[in-house]
């Protein structure tokens, strides 16, 4: 079996409400998602998806997937899409870097060699749990009052895992974790997520402040080395999200006792094969995860799924899924939705779902 062509197709994916992120320092209100159909001469076809959230977040954007595809196809089309090894390893030589690029067709060759295996890709990779994973919200709101708002929206529809963001303002900060605190609920999974938004200062200011509250805190600083240098001066847990983007940055983080946790996001580190290896890292020193995709629709939700579903029950906190944020669905109600808070696995082979292509419109570039 062999890759015969590789199209391409573009979609704008507005979010339902606007989204802010470090304290109201980044807002975003639609999503530049990118959809790759691979096909191959043996008449499978598997889908991708890579949607960075905007391209002010972290070093990602939607034109930068479709011309780093354009640059990869040629050295993808002709290899068996099975072998994920030697497809990643022609991506990684083709275009050194970009990861968030080589995510779409990573996530297409496992949807196809879950087809081709009549598994669904979370049995392929050797996991497979069916426990239904928590979906964790994503509170991405200014003030304290429009985060109690969102979190009772998710909470109607739900959710026990909850995102919250904050940062940018130590005072304000301080009062929205203790608010939010006030509300929490026992069976309540929160993760107070600051996006890179404190300074070494700010961190451990906040952090000790509701140090009696034992949160879990995500990306309190911009670099790994800023979480190193605190982390020996608050008793809080940390979780590594955007400074996590290679696997010599999920070793130093072990090695080092950096973090206790990883956010792992899928697109932006390449795609399940080289996610399953951070999983792996995080397993072997008892580092927890929460799984997520950037953004995107229900397809990049369900790569995460089965990601999450290859991590044993205790050590997967939640996943995090994008597709209640945003107004267009491409897969007509297809696919793991939102259950009582949770996401199930599907027993299909391969991802599961596949978008419906006449909702993409003409493919911007197909590569033969």
């Amino acid at each position: 079996m062999k890759i015969s062509q590789i199209s391409v197709f573009q979609i704008d994916l507005p979010l339902q409400h606007p989204y802010w992120l470090s304290g109201g320092r980044l807002k975003f209100e639609t999503l530049d998602a990118t959809l790759v159909k691979v096909e191959t001469d043996g008449g499978l076809v598997g889908w991708g998806e890579g949607t960075p959230w905007g391209h002010t977040y972290v070093p990602a954007h939607g034109p930068g997937i479709r011309a780093g595809i354009e640059t990869m196809a040629p050295f993808v089309l002709g290899l068996d899409p099975r072998h994920v090894l030697d497809v990643e390893r022609a991506m990684d030589l083709a275009l050194p870097g970009h990861l968030y690029a080589k995510s779409p067709l990573d996530m297409a060759c496992w949807d196809i060699s879950g087809q081709a295996a009549g598994l669904p890709i979370a049995d392929l990779m050797g996991g497979g749990s069916r426990t239904p994973r928590p979906i964790a919200s994503s509170v991405g709101a200014k003030t304290i009052e429009e985060t109690r708002t969102v979190i009772e929206r998710y909470r109607q529809r739900g959710y026990i895992a909850h995102s919250v963001k904050i940062g940018g303002d130590v005072d304000r900060d301080i009062a929205r974790i203790r608010d939010v605190e006030n509300l929490r609920r026992p069976e309540d999974i929160i993760l107070y997520d600051v996006n890179r938004g404190w300074t070494r200062q700010q961190a451990l200011r906040v952090m000790s402040a509701v140090e009696d509250l034992n949160v879990m805190f995500e990306q309190p600083c911009e670099a790994l080395d800023d979480i190193a240098a605190i982390s020996g001066r608050h008793a809080s847990p940390v979780s590594v999200d955007e400074s996590l983007v290679t696997l010599q940055d999920a070793t130093r983080i072990a090695r080092d006792g950096i973090a206790e946790i990883f956010g792992i996001k899928l697109n932006r580190v390449g795609g399940l094969t080289k996610a399953a290896r951070m999983r792996d890292v995080a397993l072997a020193h008892g580092i927890d995860m929460f799984v997520m995709a950037t953004g995107g629709s229900v397809l990049a939700d369900t790569e995460a799924l089965h990601l999450a579903a290859t991590i044993p029950d205790a050590n997967c906190h939640a996943v995090w899924a994008c597709q209640d944020m945003i107004t267009v669905d491409i897969a007509s109600g297809r696919g793991p939705r939102n259950i009582d808070g949770h996401l199930h696995l599907p027993e299909a082979p391969g991802l599961g779902v596949h978008p419906d292509e006449d909702a993409l419109g003409d493919p911007v570039a197909v590569y033969r």
